[in-house]
């Protein structure tokens, strides 16, 4: 066997993690050892080192043995799965030729699951490997801690640019701007892609701007605006962010919220400003883990406007009929 020592300090999760996967594969050589996040039902690879699944791949978690390990339905060697009922008639070994398996848990300091430290192997191994249980514990246990520390940091850093981008707010309605949006928008990108966090975006547009503008006066439309401002607020949460980017267009980005939150968000936002009488169209997409916020944000944007055809569609109809 190979030294366990690991010489090196490290100051973030994805450093760490590859060493970690590097020196596991050269100490217990099976075909591939992997970071994964569980986010809902998606297991996603974050990392890994070896061949045969690629980084950024989402798979069913209920599907995988992992999902099975986590709720101590078998233990976290298992050379041979053929003789772990739990882990015998897993989907996943439809997919990927999986004889022998390694896990172990990554939890977060409240006790929640994040995600796993695994490895699975195309042959059946020899039972000592079982006498690895302490070491991949605690290789596990270094991470999530390393992990822990690490999401701590990007929320502080995540309420640092919000603080950073106040400068950059849309003066009648209070709301960040177009600049900022843009500048959130990387930011969180980059913390999606890095932990396998969910988000979803949400496009708004006000359906009767113009008309109020045209007929009633600016003043009338800049109240409108307001009170659109206002039912936004009322409808999100205090991390999500809201701008105004153009005269009548809005959105949001909610922040890791996955897709069951973000329909009830989606209620809640027309709830809110139906209570205020703003008529809007709205859009929303989930992020997708293979594309990226950038590409939700397009995508919700037409759904916005599929969703505003389909309604003036249904006025047009109702105005013949009557």
């Amino acid at each position: 066997m190979k030294s366990t020592a690991i010489p090196k300090i490290f100051s973030d999760f994805q450093s760490a993690g590859d060493y970690v996967l590097d020196f596991l594969k050269q100490r217990i050589d099976f075909g591939i050892w992997m970071i994964t996040r569980a986010e809902g039902d998606d297991w996603i690879i974050l990392r890994t080192s070896g061949e045969g699944i690629n980084p950024g791949t989402v798979l069913r978690w209920s599907d995988s043995i992992c999902s099975e390990m986590i709720k101590d339905n078998g233990p976290h060697i298992a050379p041979d799965i053929s003789a772990v009922a739990a882990y015998a008639d897993k989907p996943i070994i439809r997919q990927f030729p999986i004889q022998a398996y390694i896990g172990v848990p990554l939890t977060l300091a409240d006790g929640s699951t994040f995600g796993t430290l695994c490895a699975i192997d195309s042959r059946p191994q020899s039972s000592e490997i079982v006498n690895e249980t302490p070491l991949i514990e605690l290789m596990g246990a270094f991470l999530s801690t390393i992990l822990t520390d690490e999401l701590k940091l990007a929320e502080q850093k995540r309420q640092s640019e919000r603080l950073q981008l106040e400068a950059y707010t849309d003066a009648l309605t209070g709301l960040a701007n177009r600049r900022a949006w843009n500048q959130f928008l990387l930011g969180e990108e980059d913390r999606c892609k890095r932990y396998g966090h969910s988000a979803a975006v949400f496009s708004i547009d006000l359906d009767d701007l113009k008309r109020v503008n045209d007929i009633d006066g600016h003043a009338n439309g800049d109240i409108l605006l307001q009170s659109t401002a206002q039912a936004l607020r009322s409808a999100t949460r205090e991390v999500d962010m809201i701008a105004r980017l153009g005269g009548d267009e809005f959105g949001i980005i909610a922040i890791e919220c996955d897709q069951t939150g973000a329909l009830l968000l989606r209620q809640r936002l027309l709830t809110s400003l139906a209570e205020r009488g703003v008529r809007a169209s709205v859009g929303m997409a989930m992020r997708n883990h293979l594309h990226g916020l950038t590409e939700a944000w397009e995508l919700a944007d037409q759904n916005m406007y599929s969703f505003k055809r389909s309604r003036s569609s249904a006025t047009l109809v109702d105005a013949k009929a009557k």
